[in-house]
């Protein structure tokens, strides 16, 4: 008789399928300003369903169920299809001959091949807030600038994106600082301005920055900064700024304070 397999063959098909797969000898996945995907040097291009089951397991540092991986890219659509469609996307990639995402039995996981521009960064960022040595101060333009897959709106990636963005606002804040501190100006200037422009109503971000032009001897420029978040306060959110940023240009300009 010749019936359509059941769902569970089919999942086990699958995953031998992906297991036989050859693996590349290094792959470079990058999620920050943009989904690109980098094997053995040459750059790999992958179907939107394909790219959101490995930006999806890529954003999770353990192996994950199938059926959670399924729900949440395919949130609205019933659990059969979303199935489908995973067995889909996992078949795209498998046509693509790179096993990037791995299957055992009902998980599945990134393989260890595969590094990720998200995962590196947010270790680096980790040892900025936790106050490592000089040698971890240094950070690409993406590390200052770059969003999790900024032109994605899926649900899933929403809070991923948020819990980076507010990891790189706290790390460019204390890199500022400590920058500062060291004397290495210029580029605590850019981590300041980095900081700033990732939320500008962001105070510790403009505090950092002041800090910055002071140590410069600019004092013009400090009093600038501190007027343009006073402006942006008044007119976004109706309050002022709080008195640790006011005392900073106070100590140098205590006149300037209220005209500012």
């Amino acid at each position: 008789m010749g019936g359509k397999p059941d769902a569970a063959a089919a999942r086990r098909s699958t995953a031998r399928s992906l297991e036989r797969q050859p693996a590349p000898t290094h792959a470079r996945l990058t999620l920050l300003g943009g989904f690109e995907l980098v094997c053995d040097g040459v750059a790999v291009p992958l179907p939107l369903s394909a790219q959101r089951v490995v930006a999806f397991v890529a954003t999770h540092d353990r192996p994950i169920q199938r059926a959670y991986v399924a729900g949440s890219l395919w949130l609205e659509t019933p659990e059969s299809r979303a199935h489908a469609n995973l067995r889909s996307a996992l078949w795209r990639l498998q046509r693509a001959r790179r096993t990037l995402v791995e299957a055992s039995g009902q998980q599945l996981r990134l393989s260890t091949r595969v590094s990720v521009d998200l995962t590196e960064t947010e270790v680096r960022l980790r040892r900025a807030l936790d106050d490592a040595g000089p040698g971890d101060l240094d950070l690409d333009r993406l590390a200052l600038e770059g969003d999790l897959l900024p032109d994605w709106y899926d649900d899933w990636i929403v809070p991923r994106r948020e819990r980076f963005r507010q990891l790189r606002l706290r790390a460019l804040d204390a890199l500022c600082e400590r920058l500062t501190d060291e004397g290495r100006l210029r580029e605590a200037l850019d981590v300041g301005l980095a900081a700033v422009a990732g939320e500008p109503l962001r105070e510790s971000a403009h505090r950092a920055l002041v800090r910055v032009h002071l140590a410069e001897g600019n004092v013009c420029e400090a009093i600038r900064q501190y007027g343009l978040f006073k402006r942006l306060l008044r007119e976004r959110l109706g309050i002022e700024p709080s008195g640790q940023i006011e005392q900073l240009i106070r100590s140098v300009a205590p006149v300037r304070v209220r005209s500012a």
